[in-house]
């Protein structure tokens, strides 16, 4: 006779009626319902609760997971589209409203499953560990749905502060970005450019040149439709006062009428001089207050680099010859880790060095930045980094665009960058106070053509990796220095930063002895070359 067993009544079911069920079978209940909710939200509900709050917290569940999966494959075609929906200020917003939405209803399903759990059922000394993994799920869940939310909302407001230009197309077949780092300390009138270079990139590729311009440049040319060509039509010429770097001060000062609606003139017209000074239409800025670097490094806990050797923290200018006070410091030879107050140091120092120097040491703190502003790092200290951000980095690059500009820095990481300086080493050291600019836009125009690979490159403008806009490893210069150094071409290693040419051990002591002794001559020779380094 076959043996019949009777269905299991739904009164007895311990999953829906859990009253019944050993207190074991309760406990391993309230940890699945909780397992379920953070892996599949909305199968609590369908396998205890209401079937009906089920069945849309699974529609929600599965839209979710079908649109990841749409992003996932779109990044992998398109990774410019990912990047332009957390920095377009519209759809930023979209997706901040929705990762917040997500959040809240998750966490609504987490106490509905709290509900569904009847934590007065459990052992007694279960119940306090069934409400932990309560709320490590909800921290998992919802709280990192809205920490993603924060984020992007911080990004968006740092991005809005700091760019807010047009849409620009490139020209032939490239993006030009002018990069201007200066700084608007209280003994400047003005901001006064340290340093100024042009990123080009080609709109495909994401290969790169950098050329760099003097701020000692003279006669620097406004192209004919520049407000500025009717002030200057035979170029910046009012004489030696007359550098390129004086542009920006001159034109907010003198000239703002001249440029409506703009909101930063000097910056406008020191982009036009560099245009028509190098030959090609340059379509947009991104100013670097550099004294606003030392708040930014302190946001990501300092920087490392291997500097190539001693380099002095200027005391108090006493003239305007450039004569200073003893040295309130010596930044050493080595590998170091700056906070910003030193790596601002190490980037400003102009005593017993050229303006080579000085640039290579300000690429090697730029680069030192990119390379250790890894995901921890930016996701532990997001909020200080963009909030510092904003005192550093002005442009008016359109932050609709940002995406895509970044997506295009990303794909150059890897690709050689070619190197111009209108200087040494690429002109004599007297060319940017006599320039010919027919020499150069000669040489621009050969340098894109070798950024572009439809040229075979020159030894001297062979470089490592690098962009401004993103990423790249170092910019390694031919000559004496290895690859990944920063260091002005041919500067021979250093080789007094132990023992210097007196035979006497190199100590900051020994260094101030020097300087009270006005034994410049020593000084320059254990400072010569102290724009190589290295960023770690």
């Amino acid at each position: 006779m076959a043996l019949h067993i009777p269905a299991r009544s739904h009164q007895t079911d311990p999953i829906r009626h859990p009253e019944g069920a050993s207190p074991g079978v309760r406990t391993r209940r309230a940890f699945t319902l909780l397992v379920l909710t953070l892996l599949v939200p909305g199968t609590a509900q369908l396998i205890a609760g209401s079937r009906r709050l089920a069945r849309r917290a699974l529609a929600v569940t599965a839209t979710v997971w079908a649109l990841a999966l749409v992003l996932l494959v779109v990044g992998l075609i398109n990774r410019g589209a990912i990047l332009t929906l957390v920095t377009h200020p519209v759809l930023s917003l979209v997706l901040i409203v929705v990762l917040l939405v997500l959040a809240v209803c998750w966490a609504g399903l987490f106490l509905n499953t709290l509900r569904l759990i009847r934590v007065p059922l459990l052992a007694q000394r279960m119940r306090p560990a069934v409400i932990l993994a309560l709320v490590v799920a909800m921290v998992l869940s919802s709280g990192s749905l809205a920490y993603g939310a924060y984020l992007i909302g911080v990004g968006r407001g740092a991005i809005g502060t700091i760019f807010g230009g047009p849409a620009i197309s490139p020209v032939d077949g490239r993006y030009n970005f002018m990069v201007m780092g200066g700084d608007a300390g209280a003994d400047r009138v003005g901001r006064r450019p340290d340093s100024l270079s042009i990123i080009s990139v080609d709109a495909n590729t994401g290969r790169t040149a950098l050329i760099s311009i003097p701020r000692n440049l003279q006669n620097a040319q406004f192209p004919a439709d520049s407000p500025m060509h009717k002030i200057y039509p035979d170029g910046y010429n009012c004489g030696n006062d007359c550098l390129i770097n004086a542009i920006n001060t001159e034109v907010n000062q003198k000239y703002k009428d001249l440029y409506p609606g703009v909101d930063d003139p000097g910056a406008q017209a020191t982009l036009e001089a560099a245009s028509g000074t190098l030959g090609i239409k340059v379509q947009a800025y991104v100013v670097v207050d550099m004294a606003g670097f030392q708040q930014l490094i302190d946001a990501m806990g300092g920087i490392r680099i291997k500097a190539g050797g001693w380099v002095p923290m200027s005391g108090a200018s006493l003239d305007n010859t450039g004569t200073h006070a003893l040295p309130v410091g010596w930044i050493a030879p080595g590998e170091q880790k700056l906070d910003g107050f030193h790596a601002l140091w190490y980037g400003r120092s102009r005593e017993f060095a050229s303006d080579y120097d000085r640039v290579a040491r300000q690429q090697c703190i730029e680069q030192a930045m990119i390379n250790q502003l890894n995901p921890a790092t930016l996701l532990s200290k997001f909020q200080d980094i963009a909030g510092a951000g904003t005192k550093v980095v002005e442009s008016n690059i359109s932050s609709e665009q940002l995406g895509s500009f970044v997506d295009l820095a990303l794909k150059g990481k890897g690709q050689p960058t070619t190197r111009l300086v209108i200087g040494p080493p690429d002109f004599d050291a007297s060319f940017p106070t006599y320039p010919d600019f027919n020499a150069i836009h000669a040489k621009v125009q050969d340098t894109l053509k070798q950024a572009s690979g439809s040229a075979s490159p020159s030894p001297k403008a062979l470089g490592g990796t690098t962009s401004v806009l993103g990423g790249g490893a170092g910019l390694a210069v031919p000559g004496a220095i290895p690859a990944g150094q920063y260091a002005p071409a041919g500067a021979p290693a250093n080789q007094y930063n132990d023992v210097g040419p007196d035979g006497v051990k190199v100590t900051p002591q020994h260094l101030n002895d020097l300087f009270n002794a006005g034994r410049n001559d020593l000084l320059d020779a254990i400072m010569s070359g102290n724009g190589e380094c290295t960023p770690l």
